[in-house]
């Protein structure tokens, strides 16, 4: 079996998950819809920067797909194979256990910017959400909070032996990260105290860059940076104490 076997595989398997399906891909645009329905958040706010809220939450439910998706979903898939023997099992084959590791990360990745876009469509058509204006900073900002999110779900699937412990340490992680992206409240409304300790995370970084881009400015390379630096230490993690077995 190739690689390219491999990641197909992983695509039919995903796509066979309807709960991995619904809230890395639907459940983002559906909050942001729901919210978008409440006609106060249509309006321009103060506490926004004059932004409407339903303007400042389309890059909230941008990173909710990835923070669903490297944090809850992916950990416990790769821990389940390791449980199942079935990464030892690769490794006596001529495709070595790295070409599976590599296609979840395709596969969770890809969804993750699937749900992105359609986040931003949304957003556009149902309540008149700009597009970015940054588009290019944009995408590099979205990148970036992709690889970070993945880094960390890396992390998560080499510090657990089970599949419970994943989904312990998944959910652990994974509300902390939700605020730090401003699912209860966006970061530009925060104190500006907690808005500068946010902004160290990946996902508050991410926001911020995020939201600059928006905003038709270059994303700051404070929080490229920060997002990028927490990717290669996340990675670095994940590569040190990632066991196959």
């Amino acid at each position: 079996m190739s690689s390219t076997s491999v990641l197909r595989t992983e695509v039919r398997l995903f796509r066979r998950e309807p709960g991995a399906l619904f809230w890395i891909l639907l459940f983002p645009t559906l909050l942001l819809v729901i919210l978008g329905s409440v006609p106060s958040f249509r309006d321009p706010a103060p506490s926004f920067g004059g932004l409407r809220p339903v303007d400042a939450y389309v890059p909230v439910a941008v990173l909710l797909g990835l923070i669903v998706g490297g944090l809850q979903s992916m950990p416990q898939t790769l821990t389940g194979y390791r449980e199942q023997g079935i990464l030892r099992r690769m490794s006596t084959t001529p495709v070595r256990p790295s070409a599976l590791l590599s296609a979840q990360m395709t596969v969770y990745g890809g969804a993750a910017l699937a749900s992105a876009l359609t986040a931003l469509v949304v957003g556009r058509l149902a309540f008149g959400v700009r597009l970015p204006e940054q588009p290019f900073g944009y995408v590099l900002a979205l990148i970036l909070a992709v690889s970070a999110a993945l880094a960390l779900g890396a992390l998560v699937s080499a510090l657990s032996r089970s599949t419970k412990i994943a989904a312990a340490i998944g959910s652990a992680v994974f509300f902390p990260a939700m605020f730090c992206a401003g699912v209860w409240a966006p970061v530009q409304t925060m104190p500006d105290v907690l808005a500068r300790i946010v902004g160290w995370t990946p996902f508050g970084a991410a926001a911020e860059a995020l939201n600059q881009a928006a905003a038709g400015d270059w994303p700051g390379w404070d929080h490229l940076g920060v997002t990028a630096a927490w990717t290669v230490l996340l990675t670095a993690g994940a590569a040190r104490w990632f066991r196959w077995e």
